[in-house]
């Protein structure tokens, strides 16, 4: 028997049972009451470091907060020098949110560490609450995995928030030290990335499975467009005379919408509107909108994004008025590690659990990690299909059936070789 063993059904109920705790007592923690909203190193994310580090201590971790902000659990292996398997997923919200978008990949992970009780691997095992993932305050995803591989750039420290403040300033003033964004936060003995994350789609509940092997991430790219008219009265301006910001954006917004309906596999999104003077009675002068993309095929991303904007340009010279276009994120689309791909698989079958092979629609940290190292990812299913929304939920059974899965994929990193000729340890 193995010190990573398969959970029984009593320890692993206990394990869901913690796990889904700590993400009801995480949620507590929001910047906007009566809401689960927790934007980048705000003040509820203090009070979530301060939970989340309680935890690890108790856990027996070695705690610290990285230089972006990311809480760190170290769970030291069996030797000094032990390889590091990482763990983990995001802490930050969209507004409005679930409880368990990027938490509950946390939880499960505290819970795997918890579960083995003080016994040692032949590997450490680091939990990482990564610190940003949404892009919701700076208008810039993944800053959390981006800075643990040290690929924060100065672009990425001028950028400024809604209220003006620069991204080094509000690492600053959290405490920690913008000038040593630019290095690698990351240990050269860590060998793989496992993120478990809510799947945020229906496809699991269409096939009465309670989890999914991610084989791929989808490729996005992200735009932030301004409309520019001209302001004037409502009421003396007739409409051929109009040079209507707002107006031009809708159309517009339309466009993206019919093209994204005609294009198989792509999905476009225009998700937010702000609209300047924004009175009743004026024109718009100004419409500034965003625009995310996202296809399997970077290819197919590539040439409707090049149509969306070209659309863009084109409703805009129509109506007399300008539009300025920058680009916000591009992300390729990313594979997983087929080797880990596969050992989630026989891990399923030796916790006795069904799995779903299937490609994220989503963008999520381990396409990042995934630049470094091998990576994987293990969906649980989303009830209703919902996220990014407080209706969001899971099911406890299929938390269970993730922790099964997850202590029977530890239990074959530390002791068979995985495929790759040699033992972790």
């Amino acid at each position: 028997m193995s010190e990573a063993s398969v959970l029984n059904a009593s320890g692993s109920r206990i394990a869901a049972e913690y796990a889904l705790d700590l993400c009801a007592r995480v949620a507590a923690f929001t910047d906007v009451p009566g809401t689960i909203t927790r934007l980048f190193l705000s003040p509820a994310t203090r009070q979530v470091h301060a939970l989340l580090s309680a935890e690890m201590r108790a856990l027996g971790m070695r705690v610290r907060v990285d230089a972006v902000g990311n809480v760190r659990g170290l769970y030291a292996g069996a030797e000094p020098d032990a390889p590091v398997l990482l763990m983990g997923s995001h802490i930050d919200t969209v507004p409005d949110a679930g409880a368990y978008d990027g938490v509950l990949g946390v939880a499960v992970g505290l819970a795997l560490v918890r579960s083995l009780a003080g016994r040692r691997m032949c590997f450490a095992i680091e939990i990482i609450a990564f610190s940003e993932e949404e892009g919701i305050r700076f208008r810039r995803p993944f800053l959390g995995s981006r800075g643990l591989l040290g690929e924060l750039t100065a672009d990425d420290c001028s950028l400024r928030d809604g209220d003006g403040v620069r991204f080094a300033q509000t690492v600053r003033e959290f405490g920690l030290n913008p000038d040593e964004l630019s290095g690698d936060l990351l240990t050269p003995k860590t060998f793989a990335f496992l993120e478990v994350h809510i799947e945020q789609g229906p496809v699991l509940e269409s096939v009465s499975k309670p989890l999914g092997v991610v084989s791929s991430i989808v490729g996005q790219t992200r735009f932030a467009l301004t409309f520019r008219g001209q302001a004037n009265h409502a009421g003396t301006t007739p409409m051929p005379m109009r040079k209507d910001a707002l107006a031009a954006a809708a159309k517009w917004i339309g466009f993206v919408e019919e093209t994204a309906q005609n294009t198989p596999g792509l999905v476009a999104t225009v998700g937010n509107v702000r609209v300047t003077p924004g009175a009743a009675n004026v024109i718009a002068g100004s419409a500034e909108v965003t625009l995310d993309v996202r296809h399997a095929s970077d290819e197919a991303r590539w040439a409707a994004v090049k149509i969306l904007l070209r659309g863009a340009e084109s409703i805009a010279e129509a109506r007399g008025i300008r539009v300025a276009i920058v680009e916000t994120s591009e992300q390729n689309a990313v594979e997983m590690d087929a080797v880990l791909r596969e050992g989630l698989m026989r891990a399923a079958g030796n916790a006795g659990e069904a799995v779903q092979g299937m490609t994220s629609g989503a963008g999520h940290d381990a396409m990042i990690v995934a630049r470094q190292m091998p990576a994987a990812m293990l969906f649980v299913r989303s009830p209703g299909g919902i996220s990014h929304h407080a209706s969001e939920s899971v099911l406890a059974g299929d938390v269970e059936a993730a922790l099964k899965v997850m202590t029977a994929l530890l239990a074959e990193l530390q002791f068979e070789s995985f495929g790759r000729g040699n033992t972790w340890a």
